[in-house]
């Protein structure tokens, strides 16, 4: 009867990244007007292609086609001829979730990161919003590729509240079904993310009807690299990475509801992407004691729920290698905020290989909703997810 339902629910993967084209922003904006601070693509100091923007070196070109390959994390595949081809053609893509059982995925970048911030090192106002439109066109021409099995996520040029505005609405005309957004704008100089700076943009995308996604390290991480004592060594540094940015996310999720942006925006949709959820009970739970315990009633009365029933109102989770964790944070809260994800093609994402204990999908899923009532795993890996993309 399980795999029966699992091959009768269209799965909605709803964390994945698209791996850029070397030429994504060369063949799109000026080069001749702007010259090497367009995004591009080199050898780095090793001799293998990276991405720069200007001089300063952004990623490998092959470091987010992770899925299959032979060695641990963070080693990567040193071009994308040496990547499996699904993880950056998008047409053995699509054979390749055809082949795990997965209908949809929704897209990611990598080169921007995960809340636009890298645009910002061109350094200049019009060849950063040049860039953010190169972006979002080049994605809604990749989804074109296969109508209906991919859902883009538009970028914003965030550091200007109108030009935001004005993309939003550019790139939901093209097709997106939402927008990446960071957790902690302020890392560039922006306004917290509580601030009422941002309240005409929050209410242009809840007018627009798509969702705020926060994918986690989304704040500025140019120095991934040299993160933790070199002496632990790079892979444990690599592990210990991971963790702290899920984690992060709770920092985000506590923004959203203390500063009142849950309340003021009511219909708009939040996901914390990429974070997991079994985390989620016990900091709703710190949430609603902190909210109460602190007097925040007395001091904001027209804040009419808790923490934890905005959370259930209007924020979503995904999650993907969990096991006992992720079903004990449904039997608390339910089913309908939570979204599941594979994170293809990274690091950690569900691609079995050589170097990853990671099983397919399809395995994961039969044995992690063993016992998951029918109609919740609906919810989870369909129903939640096409409500709030509007698919």
């Amino acid at each position: 009867m399980r795999a029966s339902l699992l091959d009768e629910i269209k799965i909605i993967d709803t964390d994945t990244h698209v791996v850029e084209p070397p030429d994504l922003w060369t063949s799109r904006v000026s080069t001749k007007r702007w010259g090497d601070r367009v995004p591009h693509v080199r050898a780095d100091a090793n001799g293998d292609p990276a991405w720069f923007v200007a001089d300063k070196l952004v990623l490998p070109v092959a470091a987010a086609a992770m899925a299959g390959w032979h060695q641990y994390p963070p080693m990567h595949p040193p071009s994308l001829n040496d990547a499996d081809r699904a993880t950056w053609d998008p047409l053995a893509r699509v054979q390749r979730m055809d082949e795990l059982g997965i209908h949809a995925q929704v897209l990611y970048p990598n080169v921007a990161g995960f809340g636009g911030g890298n645009f910002t090192d061109v350094d200049e106002p019009e060849l950063m919003l040049a860039c953010v439109e190169a972006y979002n066109d080049f994605l809604s021409e990749y989804c074109q590729t296969a109508p209906g099995r991919f859902v883009p996520i538009a970028a914003l040029p965030f550091w200007d509240v109108e030009l935001s505005i004005k993309e939003l609405h550019r790139a939901v005309d093209n097709g997106h079904r939402g927008v990446i957004f960071s957790g902690v704008p302020d890392a560039w100089g922006q306004p917290d993310l509580t601030d009422r700076y941002w309240d005409r943009l929050w209410a242009a995308i809840q007018e627009a009807g798509v969702p705020v996604n926060f994918h986690i390290a989304s704040g500025n991480i140019a120095d991934i690299t040299t993160i933790g004592n070199p002496a632990n060594g790079p892979h444990a540094n690599y592990s210990a990475l991971g963790v702290g940015f899920f984690l992060g996310n709770a920092g985000t999720i506590t923004k959203l509801i203390t500063g009142g942006v849950c309340h003021r925006f009511p219909k708009l949709n939040f996901v914390s992407v990429e974070s997991g959820i079994g985390w989620i009970p016990f900091a709703l739970s710190a949430l609603d004691w902190q909210w109460l315990n602190c007097g925040v009633p007395k001091e904001h009365p027209e804040y009419d729920l808790l923490p934890s029933e905005y959370f259930k109102r209007q924020i979503y989770g995904c999650f993907w290698f969990e096991q006992a964790t992720a079903i004990s944070a449904i039997e608390q809260l339910g089913a309908d905020n939570f979204l599941y994800e594979t994170d293809f093609p990274h690091p950690t994402s569900m691609s079995p290989g050589p170097a990853s204990i990671a099983t397919t999908p399809r395995e994961y899923l039969e044995l992690t909703f063993a016992d998951v009532p029918d109609a919740d795993m609906e919810k989870i890996l369909h129903g939640n997810a096409a409500r709030i993309y509007g698919l």
